[in-house]
């Protein structure tokens, strides 16, 4: 698939936005200051890639498994590199990801009686979470190199 220079523009807003907010999110939730910059790339390269996987007609699940695995894997090179916790940059990281939108219509449409579209949407968010949960931890469970047991 060839993009278009107005898909490519699109993606760098995205991209850009994504920061923003995984670093309001960051900043919200105490992340030290000497991680900001680093917390928002791992959410903003998260984010363009499960929209890139989107645009390339691939479901929401499968796009959100596929999108967390490299975010993880950045969340975990810079908590090697940075010297701080992994949960720093992953749970900041992956706010982007988390299908917020999902869970508030399943919950609207139970609440108006509408089983059918609630069960549908719920089904979807619940697809898309166990998809996140996984991907992190296949990623969390590959072994660090130079590391020995004692």
């Amino acid at each position: 698939m060839n993009l278009t220079s107005t898909q490519i523009g699109e993606l760098m807003i995205q991209f850009i936005l994504a920061g923003m907010g995984t670093l309001g999110f960051a900043v919200l939730f105490a992340c030290p200051r000497r991680s900001l910059p680093f917390c928002a790339l791992v959410g903003a390269v998260g984010w363009v890639i499960y929209e890139l996987l989107i645009m390339l007609g691939i479901n929401n699940a499968a796009a959100a498994l596929l999108a967390v695995m490299p975010l993880t894997l950045l969340a975990r090179i810079f908590a090697i590199s940075r010297k701080a916790p992994v949960t720093i940059f992953l749970l900041s990281g992956i706010f982007a990801l988390v299908p917020g939108a999902g869970i508030y219509y399943t919950a609207y449409y139970f609440i108006q009686n509408d089983n059918a579209l609630a069960l549908s949407t719920g089904i979807n968010t619940f697809k898309i979470a166990v998809a996140l949960a996984v991907g992190i931890s296949l990623v969390l469970s590959i072994p660090l190199p130079g590391w020995k047991k004692q």
